[in-house]
């Protein structure tokens, strides 16, 4: 016997209206700009555009793990992509980024400037610049690189998956919920299984995977993301749990996680990121 509320798919799919849920308004099956919208440029070499979602904390995250270390020419401006009002739909924006995702970057050290997009690649071209937060080694930069498109292609199940059908459906549907939870707790296991025999993602040495991984994985299990880590069970998971305490701590991911943030307790706060006094 069918399900009444089973779906037939028709023959040829038609965008007709938005499908519910969080974000449904700004969801659409066209790319490209809908806006013109001049981007502010501030004094810095790097003009940051973005948002404080995990993928938006790789960036921040990079930077102040680089000014951490002294490296003075890596200081930005990072200035606030809202999401939910399409900013990430405006001309200058789409100019940089034509996916129309948060992160992009603007390195205007170069001429012309150059422009960054993916969060994963922004690491890299980071890492390289300044050659630091990646291993020299070739094996050790295999390992890192491992990791980092692990997480790249991994954690769209997470949060396109698990975080949207638990957290920002319309309503809760068991299927995919179950569906995106059976990966997730994988994905969990993965990592859990590494780092019970490695401190940081690339072995004893701090690193791109790491800044890439924890902002997604790490957040999960420390309760941050999602508001689900007693309904994953995430204190199983006990070598992530030390990993994320451990990389949660360092300074640089405290300041990080604060930029272009716009909601939770106000002390974590800062929309926008222009010098580093601004965190006090």
């Amino acid at each position: 016997m069918s399900d009444e509320n089973e779906y037939t798919p028709p023959k040829v799919w038609t965008w007709e209206s938005e499908s519910g849920g969080k974000f449904a308004s700004i969801n659409r099956p066209v790319a490209g700009a809908t806006h013109d919208k001049t981007l502010p440029i501030g004094e810095h070499a790097f003009q940051l555009y973005s948002l404080a979602t995990p993928n938006g904390q790789k960036a921040t995250i990079m930077f102040e793990e680089l000014l951490e270390l002294g490296l003075t020419g890596a200081d930005y401006d990072a200035y606030l992509i809202n999401i939910g009002d399409g900013d990430q739909f405006g001309s200058d924006f789409v100019d940089i980024n034509p996916n129309s995702k948060i992160p992009a970057l603007m390195d205007h050290s170069t001429t012309p400037p150059t422009r960054i997009f993916e969060s994963g690649s922004i690491l890299q071209y980071l890492a390289e610049k300044f050659d630091v937060l990646i291993p020299k080694d070739l094996k050790a930069k295999t390992q890192c690189r491992n990791w980092l498109f692990w997480q790249m292609g991994s954690a769209p199940y997470l949060g396109g998956g698990f975080g949207h059908f638990y957290s920002y459906a319309p309503s809760k549907m068991q299927y995919p919920i179950d569906r995106f939870t059976m990966e997730t707790k994988r994905q969990l296991d993965v990592l859990n299984r590494h780092l019970s025999e490695n401190e940081y993602m690339a072995g004893d040495e701090y690193s791109i995977a790491d800044i890439a991984i924890w902002p997604w994985y790490g957040s999960l299990v420390l309760g941050a993301l999602y508001d689900a880590a007693e309904f994953l069970d995430v204190a199983s998971y006990t070598h992530v749990v030390r990993w994320a305490t451990q990389v949660s701590e360092r300074p640089a991911v405290k300041r990080g996680r604060r930029v272009n943030r716009t909601w939770g307790p106000e002390e974590e706060q800062m929309a926008e990121r222009h010098k580093g006094s601004d965190f006090k």
